[in-house]
């Protein structure tokens, strides 16, 4: 058990030591982007406090840490001159976790484009296979030695979607629909891409997954009708043009090599040109399943002998980002994710955002997400009973950036106090505590 964060929403120096701008150090400058007009120029401080917050990471008995690397840290240009520094600081920080008993989990991208890349074409351009296997052979060559655990991707969906087809995230365009399906075969080929880099110039054997995501379901009852309603739900595809947020277009060439046929006639005007060749590189072998899972929709089996969506009741519970509170996705989400793609899953992402405040008594009490949790847990536990759970990370470690949201969403373990960087545990973070000290066993 572990938790997780990404570079740029921790990191802050976003202009230190050499680093390049990426997509969201540029986005968060144009008005109106960020909530409150923020940016992550100082986020959590993480880059310069890495240390005491890795000491933190030991204190709450963290098993493993899942972070992600800037891109543009390392290769300032997003390819050819490295930057040392930058480097440098992956390697301090590996170091340390080492050093403290905690395994490194290392994501390449976690949405870091590099600006000068995306100048470029960025996804759009066909050559963004090649520098994202570059860009993985730097990570192999500078951290394989001490990182064994890889996921090349995260959230394709997300990036995608929220970055070219809503706007709502970086670098903020509506794309044509056509160019968004083009990015999504290129970011599939850079995932293969990366595999086969990591794997070829490693320095000890690796273990290698991606990391999706999208709503589960779950069935409105145990019948052995809504549970096959809810299981084909999971993998159909959505109706254009806001198609991304899916299971089976993204995971079924990693893992069957071929895209779903449903989407080859659905979606079959929008296709790029989709080769033999392609398809062998996309579903190059991974190790592991990653999927960050937050909430689910109930399906039963309707009269007419098709999935239908159950409405909520009034008043359902609701996180403070407005996302619906439902455990039940994790159970039958894993179950169905390993059914059909029969790999060792790690839930890479799960966690809620609180309405946080720091009590009169100087603690923060969230029972919520103590709650929240425990419900979450609990569901996987009933499903690592029927699928191969290898670990989870809680989203996340400690308040940060939340992308368009700013500041605005607390999702952390730890409160962080952005005025004087202070790390506040609370009360979620001590009986997470609890919870891996005892292995789960008192959930």
């Amino acid at each position: 058990m572990g938790a997780a964060t990404s570079s740029i929403q921790i990191e802050g120096a976003s202009a230190e030591d050499g680093k390049g701008e990426n997509i969201w150090d540029v986005y968060a400058k144009e008005e109106g982007r960020i909530h409150g007009g923020q940016n992550a120029v100082t986020a959590c401080d993480h880059y310069h406090r890495f240390r005491d917050d890795v000491a933190m990471m030991k204190e709450m008995g963290l098993k493993a840490y899942r972070f992600s690397v800037d891109w543009s840290r390392g290769l300032p240009e997003g390819r050819g001159r490295v930057n040392e520094k930058g480097v440098r600081f992956y390697q301090e920080l590996i170091d340390e976790l080492l050093a403290n008993g905690i395994e490194p989990y290392l994501t390449l991208y976690h949405w870091e484009m590099p600006y000068e890349l995306y100048k470029c074409g960025g996804w759009m351009n066909p050559r963004s296979v090649q520098w994202f296997g570059d860009y993985a052979k730097l990570v192999a060559e500078r951290f394989s030695d001490r990182v064994k655990y890889f996921f090349t991707i995260n959230e394709p969906q997300c990036f995608t979607g929220l970055g070219y087809l809503t706007a709502e995230h970086a670098p903020g365009l509506k794309a044509p629909v056509r160019d968004t399906f083009e990015m999504a075969h290129n970011i599939l080929k850079a995932h293969g891409r990366a595999t086969q880099m990591l794997r070829e110039y490693g320095k000890q054997k690796l273990t290698i997954g991606l990391a999706p995501t999208a709503g589960m379901t779950y069935p409105a009852s145990g019948s052995a009708e809504d549970i096959e309603a809810a299981r084909e739900s999971l993998f159909s595809l959505p109706d254009l043009p806001v198609w991304t947020w899916n299971v089976a277009w993204w995971s079924d060439p990693v893992i069957f090599g071929k895209y779903p046929e449903e989407g080859l006639v659905k979606y079959e005007k929008y296709l790029p040109k989709i080769t033999d060749e392609d398809m062998k590189l996309i579903s190059e072998p991974i190790d592991i399943y990653g999927q960050n899972i937050y909430n689910g929709k109930c399906i039963r089996m309707g009269k007419d002998g098709k999935p239908e969506e159950v409405k909520r009741f009034d008043g359902f519970p609701r996180t403070a980002a407005n996302w619906p509170v439902t455990p039940e996705a994790l159970e039958y989400g894993v179950k169905f994710l390993y059914e059909r793609y029969r790999k060792p899953i790690y839930i890479t992402e799960n966690g809620i955002s609180c309405a946080d405040v720091v009590s009169i008594d100087n603690k923060v009490h969230d029972s919520n997400r103590t709650d929240f949790l425990a419900r979450y847990l609990r569901a996987l536990k009933k499903a690592a009973g029927e699928a191969d759970v290898r670990g989870y990370f809680q989203w996340s470690l400690m308040d940060n950036f939340e992308w368009n949201k700013g500041y605005s969403e607390r999702f952390g373990l730890v409160y962080v106090d952005y005025q004087t960087q202070e790390r506040i545990w609370k009360d979620s973070a001590f009986w997470y505590r609890d919870v891996i000290k005892n292995n789960g066993n008192n959930l």
